[in-house]
């Protein structure tokens, strides 16, 4: 289920595709960038938030921290052959905590689109509104 306070979306780089998330807090927001890594791949709708993987992750600041949460979420989604489909997020100083929920990949059910291979550092910003449900946007561009 897609919380009211997180909306996310893909835009057009070059070869590979932009990823960004909308929250009212900068949490939700990452959340939400995260959704929509599983969203450069398939629709999150299809993909059952059955199993836990925990997550944690550093960053010297809010761009960076985005970044290296983004990685590790794609990093466990290979490690497990997974899809996730929900994201909890909290964040203290440089220090990222976080659960994502999924199962593991069925390729018939899911028909997944492309390999997100890493978050890079391309588009990479983390900044407060303005955006479509108001508070922050987090964003970069994930290499296909």
């Amino acid at each position: 289920m897609i919380s009211p306070e997180v909306r996310w979306e893909t835009f057009a780089h070059g070869a590979d595709i932009g990823v960004r998330g909308f929250g009212t807090t900068r949490e939700r927001a990452f959340e939400a960038a995260a959704l929509a890594v599983t969203g450069v791949i398939t629709d999150p709708a299809s993909v059952r938030a059955s199993e836990r993987v925990a997550i944690a992750c550093m960053g010297a600041d809010d761009e960076l921290l985005l970044n290296a949460w983004l990685n590790a979420v794609i990093t466990q989604m290979d490690l497990r052959r997974m899809l996730f489909a929900r994201f909890e997020v909290t964040i203290a100083g440089t220090e990222l905590t976080g659960s994502a929920w999924g199962e593991p990949v069925d390729v018939a059910r899911h028909s997944p689109a492309v390999e997100v291979k890493g978050a890079t550092l391309t588009e990479l910003e983390v900044r407060r509104g303005p955006d479509p449900i108001g508070g922050w946007v987090a964003q970069c561009v994930v290499d296909v």
